[in-house]
């Protein structure tokens, strides 16, 4: 499980701007994950509405089967799954899809096509509908299992980032076609997936780049070039120019601390963008908002808006090894004048999995709109 190995959010939701108008048919309802249907558990948890008024939500690393199976240190898990939920007279309902081999086992919805250890951590994408037909564009983080990597020393390098093309979305999703492209060779350090958006016939995605502080800077793709994205990517320079290709060091520094994970919404009703992340701090126990009145900047340092429960010491539930990450909003949800967002919590010792019930589900937060977001 990835967050069992890695501690901070390593490695995007994900809306065009024309989603976030006011009217919102999701709001009366507040999505809640649990237990059911041979899922018990995951990470991630980007949520990307639907044309036809369904939400898509794409999970990591998950728990499946009767109940939760940890042998020695390895839980039972496959490494990402997708969800589909609906809100209908205020009730809200997920079903879960966790895809199934050719011998009818549990298997990671989105895998590598070539079988060489590499798997994927899916994260953010978005639904393109030009011709009114649906279809989804994934991120897809490629991860290799390596012993004393210099990822923490927990045992995993990344190898690259790829896109997924998901098409027939009114079938079943054990249905759904994927395919795949390149997206940035391995190596490169810096793999666009914190989170994506549609604007301008471009699909713009955030980029965390693995120096220094961290730093996030941003990437997009014109519509017309998604055939062929690597070919097609671009990266905003320094200069404040978009060239062909990434060169991250000579990329414009959008955030100078970025999150592997979080959500970039634009509010009309505020005229801002607003971020919202997990502090990007090792076991911090801090959700954070940063605002801007343009993608590109200048983005604040952000303001703590809630501090996790379950990590206070204060708290019934607190235990020294639980960490939690992956923090993104979901304005979907909201009803006019809040905020909701999810955030993950972990351990760093697996086998509380079986004990802990109620880790490693997505946690979802309602509160009024933080003032840090109307200055």
């Amino acid at each position: 499980m990835r967050r069992l190995l890695h501690c901070t959010s390593f490695l995007m939701v994900i809306l065009s701007a024309s989603v976030m108008l006011a009217e919102n048919t999701h709001s009366n309802c507040v999505p809640s994950f649990s237990s059911q249907q041979q899922w018990q558990g995951a990470d991630a948890a980007y949520s990307i509405p639907l044309q036809d008024g369904r939400v898509a939500w794409i999970f990591g690393d998950t728990l499946y089967g009767d109940q939760r199976v940890v042998t020695g240190e390895e839980p039972r898990m496959v490494h990402n799954t997708i969800g589909i939920s609906t809100c209908k007279d205020g009730q809200w309902k997920i079903d879960y899809a966790i895809k199934k081999d050719a011998k009818g086992n549990p298997d990671s919805f989105f895998k590598p096509q070539q079988n060489n250890g590499t798997y994927y951590w899916a994260l953010d994408g978005v639904e393109h509908d030009a011709d009114h037909n649906g279809e989804l564009w994934i991120t897809l983080v490629c991860v290799r299992n390596v012993k004393n990597s210099n990822a923490f020393a927990l045992g995993f390098e990344i190898c690259g980032t790829d896109l997924a093309h998901v098409t027939g979305l009114q079938s079943d999703p054990q249905n759904w076609k994927v395919a795949y492209s390149t997206l940035v060779a391995e190596g490169m350090h810096a793999n666009p997936s914190a989170s994506a958006l549609i604007e301008d016939d471009h699909l713009y995605i955030y980029t965390l780049y693995e120096v220094g502080s961290r730093p996030q800077i941003l990437t997009r793709i014109p519509w017309q070039g998604l055939g062929d994205p690597k070919k097609n990517l671009q990266y905003l320079d320094i200069d404040d120019k978009w060239h062909d290709g990434i060169e991250p060091a000579k990329a414009k520094i959008i955030m100078k601390t970025g999150a592997s994970e979080m959500s970039v919404r634009y509010h009309p009703e505020l005229k801002k963008w607003i971020a919202v992340m997990v502090d990007p701090q090792i076991f911090s126990d801090k959700v954070i908002l940063r605002t801007s009145p343009s993608l590109i900047g200048p983005w604040t340092d952000g303001e703590v808006i809630y501090r996790i429960p379950i990590l206070q010491k204060s708290d019934p539930k607190y235990d020294a090894d639980t960490f939690c990450y992956a923090g993104k909003e979901h304005p979907e949800f909201e009803q006019p004048g809040e905020l909701l967002f999810t955030y993950v919590c972990n351990t760093m010792k697996p086998r509380k999995l079986l004990t802990e019930p109620d880790v490693y589900f997505p946690q979802v937060v309602r509160v009024p709109m933080p003032e840090a977001a109307k200055k």
